[in-house]
């Protein structure tokens, strides 16, 4: 499918130079007092990085580009050609927030990201909405072989790997659906259990009568699919973190994850699930989360994120006329994320093996709120129990600062041709809008830097 996958087949691995690099990046160091606004780790990105960061940023912050984003590249294809028009995208967007296509080019991005203190968390841009369900298996069964790719790609870079799976890669949304719905049942969310799921995973046979042949098909096919991908990344040593999608979505992929957390997760967190503390059930749908762990023996991995689906699951609620399930302010949203992750720090600093978390968050005072909170607690901060994630290209100023003091500090790095990873930058663009015009505090910081260089400044 991408070139790097021809090279992982061929039995290439990343050399001894690139993980010597990456395991000395991680070595400990003096804890000094975090400052995301001096701008001085923005002297370790090269001339181009800071130029290239500052025009995207620009661009970004005005919102009639973000939300034309498409049709502009649609244009732009059409009146460069392909060859121009990837070369363009090469060096300003896709090489912005992308890895790049082949093997060599991936190595070489985790190798810069290692020498900055920051360790990468591939993702790869597959996946699929409702009304967009492919016919027949075989482009989920594609897309499991990229993952179990993305899996041996992940293995090779030092301790603590991590990667990115988002479950509609590999089961139709459309029954992800209607298992949502199923779920909202009583007398049907009683036979969708976790342990149910785990016995369809280990060969038995789905035979839900509420759904058709076709469907119980289908979900054999796709949790056996995910569960083949959980327990090749446990016995490769890569945590694998579920990306929450559309809240209409969302029960089942819950329902999965958990089913791949008790299949994996008896001796520490394998498989994490995501909450997305911009709707209004976050919490409780984290505390929930926990309950079933707890009755099912499992350790418990939590990606904890604001979200991204804001203004579309608004237009839905609207038009459908069910309520407004996401937080009616930013205010609101703080103070559930804050929530959330003081329940999960607390949990940590009791049993800091049995719970892990990684904040992803782009807010300053999130991530310095759960720094002091883990002083507090006496938790590590390079123990892995507790570590922070941001987009790659995005946030710089905080990463930065952050794997310079040695924290565990990750990006998520998509990687794939520009045609593949394209529809996904544009999506993730338009769903964080509110976080694009946000970077003024980046741009600015960029600015500067760049006003040093050209002024021969120490």
């Amino acid at each position: 499918m991408w070139s790097f996958t021809r090279c992982l087949r061929s039995g290439s691995s990343l050399s001894s130079r690139t993980v010597g690099s990456i395991q000395r990046a991680f070595t400990h160091r003096p804890e000094p007092t975090l400052d995301f606004s001096d701008g001085k780790v923005f002297r370790l990105k090269g001339r181009w990085e800071v130029v290239r960061g500052l025009l995207i940023f620009r661009m970004c912050s005005v919102p009639i580009l973000v939300r034309n984003s498409e049709k502009l590249l649609s244009v732009s294809r059409r009146l460069l050609g392909r060859r121009l028009f990837e070369w363009g995208m090469r060096g300003s967007v896709y090489g912005q927030f992308v890895a790049g296509e082949t093997l060599p080019e991936i190595q070489d991005c985790m190798e810069r990201l290692a020498r900055l203190g920051i360790r990468p968390m591939l993702a790869v841009p597959i996946e699929e909405d409702v009304g967009e369900s492919k016919s027949g298996e075989r482009w989920y069964e594609q897309n499991e072989d990229v993952m179990l790719k993305c899996v041996e790609l992940s293995s090779t870079v030092g301790d603590r790997p991590m990667m990115q799976l988002r479950i509609t890669a590999l089961m139709s949304a459309d029954l992800c659906k209607v298992l949502s719905v199923c779920l909202s049942e009583p007398s049907q969310r009683v036979t969708l259990t976790p342990q149910r799921i785990v016995s369809i995973m280990e060969g038995q046979d789905s035979d839900f009568p509420f759904l058709s042949d076709q469907q119980n098909r289908h979900l054999e096919m796709s949790v056996r699919r995910l569960s083949r991908i959980g327990k090749h990344a446990k016995a490769k040593g890569v945590r694998v973190l579920v990306d929450a999608e559309y809240t209409y979505i969302n029960p089942a992929l819950s329902l999965v994850t958990m089913a791949m957390m008790a299949q994996c997760n008896k001796d520490e967190p394998w498989i994490w699930n995501t909450y997305q503390c911009y709707l209004k059930d976050s919490f409780k749908n984290l505390t929930q989360g926990l309950e079933t762990a707890k009755s099912l023996g499992v350790c418990f991995g939590v990606k904890l994120v604001r979200g991204a689906y804001m203004d579309k699951e608004r237009k839905l609620a609207k038009e459908k006329g069910y309520s407004d399930p996401i937080q009616p302010d930013w205010v609101a949203t703080n103070t559930s994320y804050q929530r959330s992750l003081d329940r999960l720090l607390d949990l940590i600093g009791q049993e800091g093996r049995r719970y892990n978390l990684i904040i992803a968050s782009h807010n300053e005072e999130s991530v310095l709120h759960a720094v002091h909170r883990m002083t507090e607690l006496g938790i590590d901060r390079s123990g892995g129990a507790v570590c922070f994630g941001q987009l790659l290209g995005m946030c710089d100023h905080v990463s930065l600062t952050l794997g310079q003091a040695g924290y565990l500090v990750y990006k998520s790095i998509p990687y794939g041709s520009v045609d593949s990873v394209l529809p996904y930058l544009v999506r993730r663009a338009q769903e964080n809008q509110s976080v694009l015009q946000g970077i003024r505090k980046e741009r600015d910081l960029l600015r500067r830097e760049l006003r040093r260089r050209l002024l021969g400044r120490s």
